[in-house]
């Protein structure tokens, strides 16, 4: 049989493709096995690539965080940092840039960091990608849970029927009271809490932990279970 003929230079380009992946695989290796959290984005700041340690600060897989926007997951401190940097990118410069952000790493623990973007390209007028890598500097102690504001057992059923719709009057007859009493209780709260209006006291009420959230008929906290 006739031997394949080969043109001048076919062997050089097999080998030469033969090396890229080659380190495109060690590249890949190094990439994942880095122990610094970090991403590849397009220039819209969307996820193209990231290792294990950048998706184990978002509590998931290198998989799940492909096309998710960097700055949903990690939110910058400062809206301005991003709009000029942006600005930058559109212009084509190639500088460093960085960003403080803040995120919910796995546990609800809040953590703060700093992120830092390198635009990569294989020339000057393509347009770039991110190298973006996550630095965390530290995490914020959860506030504790604040108590829910207190109201007398009177003042918790006017509320709760106010948050139904109830009138003064139907207000008056349910708890056995006149309406100038009903009116006083609501006068007392509304000074309390700042309520300008009957509508803004009941927002306040659920705001402040007095009304059970996700409760029909409106009840105080602790009596949606009695």
């Amino acid at each position: 049989m006739a031997g394949t003929v080969r043109h001048p230079g076919e062997a050089d380009v097999e080998w030469g493709l033969t090396d890229a992946v080659v380190w495109r695989n060690r590249a890949l290796m190094l990439f994942d096995r880095v122990a610094v959290p970090v991403a590849v984005c397009d220039v819209y700041g969307r996820v193209v690539l990231a290792n294990p340690a950048m998706a184990a600060e978002c509590g998931t897989s290198p998989g799940q965080l492909r096309g998710r926007d960097v700055l949903e997951l990690f939110r910058p401190e400062e809206a301005g940092q991003v709009e000029r940097i942006a600005q930058a990118l559109r212009l084509r410069h190639r500088s460093r840039y960085q960003v403080s952000v803040s995120w919910s790493a796995p546990g609800g623990t809040a953590r703060y960091g700093e992120l830092t973007a390198d635009p990569v390209s294989d020339s000057m007028n393509e347009t770039p990608a991110l190298l973006v890598m996550l630095r965390v500097l530290g995490q914020r102690e959860p506030e504790p849970a604040s108590e829910p504001a207190s109201v007398t057992p009177v003042e918790g059923a006017v509320l709760a029927l106010l948050a139904q719709g109830a009138t003064t009057g139907r207000a008056a007859r349910e708890l056995g009271l006149s309406r100038d009493g009903v009116a006083y209780h609501l006068r007392r709260l509304s000074a309390r809490w700042h309520a300008a209006n009957r509508t803004e006291l009941v927002a306040r009420a659920y705001a402040l932990g007095v009304l059970a959230p996700g409760v029909w008929p409106p009840r105080v906290r602790g009596a949606e279970t009695e």
